[in-house]
């Protein structure tokens, strides 16, 4: 009780200490001015997201640090009227369509993912799976395999293939981390890769938007992005190459390995918080009599068209939909509910108990992504990205060969501050392309490395939709989830820094 005394008191006087430096720079800084959406303050517009980064590194409280940083950004924009910016905001940020969408999306594949476990249809899934996975290795494979077939959403991705694998990479006794870096990396790399999916479809329409190309041409440019896209192959090779220990574990990835070799916990510490099955880090599932079998007592034997059937609903149901995940997932609830109430597996309410159940259980996940989102819109008040990218622009245009390779390292760099992929590509693509066609560059390579940086940021930051989605579904905290596969994120970026650079002078 004393040690949380002074751990709620050190919290009190950071943030005194904090609203106080912030107070003080910030009446030295320019005055928003009425009507603007935002105000230019320099450099300034940094610190916000170097706190941030550092809060989360000493304390992993990604929680606090994104409210802590949403209010440093709204001081400086705004100075003593900062509160009512914030809730502004944050009722901005609560009745925007896009967090509707995650909402509504999140919360029915919550559902979709209960019913599923209360049919037993993961528990014949994961019988199919063992049958045919007899190791540790073929494990893994599978998991990998499903992350490229299930290519339409990286939500969709994420969801079904760490919430179906979790079960049967445990009973190999396979860290989470390792198992949340393997769903993560065959998420966004893939969608992002592949021309029907929800990241072609929200891309090509930013080209037309931005009059790159017509509407009829546009996912035709999208095509022409792909071979470019470095980080997204990188990223696909790269988690290969762990699986085969090709390259080994290193770092927090290693420390995990050995924790489970030596009887130790499968999943972090931490992770029941954000576990969508909500169940405990040290029983999430165990193996009866050599079938994996879910905690839940009540579950039933199920089938695997209980399993296959609504997954395959979705998939189709989204691209019938014009790639309408939305649309997929409530025409997936409904046919689920024909297929389980009127077969009478489970009756209708049990079928609305899960549904609520499933919801309940994204709440955190949903919370996190809902500040970061917070967190994009603050530091977009102040220009953070805009500030970023208007530092290397007199580089990119004395050399615009390096162009490609300068945009990939500032806005992965960004990207992994703030945390919102398709925010980023919002706000970069209507400065990177005329900046592109006025120089000279490549416009190709260039808006590949725009989608490349979104992936890679995306990919190791610890509180963007992707790591949240993911950790979520493996039951893994999405700080150690972040931490373990960071080392190999650098990996990719490496490489593709160095493809970049080569295709940068080859290509324009």
């Amino acid at each position: 009780m004393h040690g949380r005394g002074n751990a709620i008191l050190r919290f009190i006087l950071t943030v005194v200490l904090m609203a106080g430096a912030t107070l003080l720079i910030a009446s030295f800084l320019p005055q928003m001015e009425a009507g603007a959406e935002s105000v230019s303050i320099g450099l300034f517009a940094l610190i916000p997201a170097l706190f941030l980064v550092v809060y989360i590194f000493v304390t992993k409280r990604i929680l606090e640090a994104l409210v802590l940083a949403s209010l440093m950004c709204f001081i400086f924009a705004y100075k003593w009227g900062f509160l009512a910016a914030f809730s502004e905001s944050l009722t901005a940020v609560m009745m925007d369509e896009d967090t509707g969408w995650l909402i509504i999306v999140c919360g029915l594949m919550g559902s979709i993912i209960k019913l599923i476990e209360k049919a037993g249809g993961s528990l014949a899934f994961g019988r199919f799976v063992v049958k045919h996975a007899k190791t540790r290795l073929g494990t893994l494979l599978w998991t990998y395999l499903l992350g490229i077939i299930i290519f339409i959403d990286d939500y969709l991705n994420s969801l079904t293939v760490g919430s179906c694998m979790a079960p049967i990479t445990d009973k190999h006794r396979v860290s989470r981390e390792e198992l949340t870096y393997i769903v993560d990396s065959t998420a966004a790399p893939v969608c992002v890769l592949i021309p029907i999916s929800t990241w072609a479809v929200f891309a090509s329409r930013l080209f037309v938007d931005n009059g790159l190309v017509p509407a009829d041409q546009a996912m035709a440019y999208f095509v022409k992005t792909i071979p470019f896209n470095f980080y997204a192959w990188v990223a696909l090779i790269v988690v290969l190459l762990l699986i085969f220990r090709v390259v080994p574990p290193v770092g927090r990835m290693k420390k995990a390995d050995d924790r489970v070799k030596n009887g130790g916990p499968l999943a972090p510490a931490g992770s029941e918080k954000i576990d969508i099955r909500g169940a405990t880090q040290n029983n999430v599932y165990q193996a009866v009599s050599e079938e994996i079998r879910a905690t839940n007592a009540s579950a039933k034997e199920g089938k695997m068209i209980d399993f296959l059937l609504p997954v395959a609903c979705l998939v189709i149901s989204t691209v019938l939909a014009d790639v309408n995940m939305q649309v997929g997932v409530i025409i997936t609830l409904g046919f689920m509910f024909v297929l389980y109430v009127g077969r009478g597996i489970v009756t209708a309410q049990e079928f609305s108990d899960c549904c609520v159940e499933g919801i309940k259980n994204m709440l955190m996940p949903l919370l996190l992504m809902v500040l970061a989102f917070l967190f994009s819109d603050a530091s977009s008040s102040i220009q953070f990205t805009e500030t970023v990218i208007n530092g290397v622009l007199p580089t990119m245009e004395k050399i615009p060969q390096l162009m490609p390779l300068l945009i990939f390292i500032i806005l992965g760099a960004t990207e992994f501050i703030t945390g919102t992929n398709w925010g980023l590509y919002i706000i970069a693509l209507p400065i990177v392309i005329p900046l592109s066609q006025a120089v000279g560059g490549n416009t190709v390579l260039t808006i590949s490395a725009v989608l490349s940086a979104g992936v890679f940021g995306s990919h190791i930051c610890f509180y963007s939709d992707a790591t949240i989605i993911s950790s979520a579904a493996c039951g893994c905290d999405n700080f150690e989830h972040g931490m373990s596969q960071m080392p190999y994120g650098l990996i990719g970026a490496g490489v593709s820094m160095v493809l970049f650079t080569v295709a940068g002078f080859m290509l324009t």
